[in-house]
């Protein structure tokens, strides 16, 4: 499976001290290489990306900076920048319900994501793929090789194992892991998207029924809020098998709030929207976002979450934002950016 390793690297400048030998002539300095644009990062500057929709749902793509009022905390926030073509990488993590209830559904999912991946990646982004069941598996680590993504939608296979279902199919009350959603939402925020910069996101395909994550969705949705990651939630259901294990419940509550705590929209497949036709509208969102930034107001290094809200002066605008940011702890430290 492939691995991708990130290396810090740590210099110690030590000092030496040649008391009898007079110092060297220093050469000429030579030409600096233009390395092109360079990201850099403000610890203080609070960074967010969001959309407008129309009263109809149509993307508003001609607002202006003063079009808004920003709030941290029910503050005002001065807006230090604003753009809506960003350049910044995106990064995407793709996951994809392989439990016992999508079985029927796999190969849909595999050839719609392919297509998807292809069109949406350009030459600086790249994205990654993990299937969960029982256990979270990563099927291919940060890339944007079509070859190396189609090789890892290839591993998408059902990972039912022992899932806790009784024989009729139901979950059995206290039983073992079966779907482990909320923990592999976890995972791929904190393990993969945390040290990324730029634009990031996580598309998950499932029913929206956990069962057996060791943690709880309050943990997945902070953890996203830590990476600034968009949760995008595809509610991908096989209603023979829902209706049967779930009693018929959805579990579009839970996915829900994940998408709208992080900024992000649920969708779900149906006979008048295909997954094809979902990934499409996603695409087309994320090539719609604006970005904004500001040094919030209050500049406590405390740990706390900061509540933000982005509002168009225009009433019948409605904007997509993440609910809200963890402001640094006072012992953090500035972590080198791999791109």
């Amino acid at each position: 499976m492939p691995t991708k390793l990130h290396w810090l690297a740590a210099v110690a400048l030590l000092p030496c001290l040649y008391a009898q030998a007079p110092p060297k002539p220093q050469p000429p300095k030579p030409a600096e290489e233009d390395l092109g644009p360079v990201i850099k990062v403000d610890v203080d500057l609070v960074n967010v990306f969001f959309s407008v929709r129309d009263k109809k749902g149509g993307y508003i793509s001609n607002l202006a900076k003063d079009d808004l009022e920003v709030l941290e905390d029910g503050k005002p926030q001065e807006v230090k920048f604003f753009t809506r073509e960003t350049d910044l990488p995106l990064t995407i993590g793709l996951l994809v319900d392989v439990s016992g209830s999508q079985g029927a559904l796999i190969e849909e999912e595999r050839s719609a994501s392919y297509k998807f991946l292809a069109q949406v990646l350009r030459k600086k982004d790249e994205a990654f793929i993990i299937s969960f069941g029982v256990d979270s598996e990563l099927l291919q680590d940060f890339t944007n090789s079509p070859g190396l993504l189609r090789q890892g939608l290839a591993g998408l296979r059902l990972n039912a194992g022992v899932s806790g279902m009784s024989p009729t199919g139901s979950p059995l009350p206290g039983s073992g892991r079966g779907t482990v959603l909320y923990e592999a939402v976890w995972l791929a925020a904190k393990d993969k998207l945390r040290s990324e910069v730029g634009r990031k996101a996580l598309i998950v395909i499932t029913d929206g029924n956990d069962v057996g994550s060791r943690v709880k969705i309050e943990k997945a949705i902070e953890e996203a809020h830590r990476s600034d990651a968009i949760i995008y939630s595809v509610m991908f259901e096989d209603p023979r098998y829902t209706s049967m294990a779930f009693g018929g419940s959805s579990g579009e509550g839970p996915m829900r709030r994940m998408a709208e705590e992080t900024g992000g929209r649920v969708f779900r497949v149906s006979r008048k929207e295909r997954l094809e036709d979902i990934y499409n509208m996603i695409q087309q969102e994320m090539r719609s976002q604006y970005a904004l930034g500001y040094v919030a107001t209050n500049q406590s290094k405390d740990g706390t979450f900061r509540k933000v809200e982005i509002r168009s002066k225009n009433k019948d605008q409605k904007v997509q934002v993440r609910k809200g940011y963890y402001a640094p702890d006072e012992g953090d430290l500035k972590k080198p950016s791999k791109r």
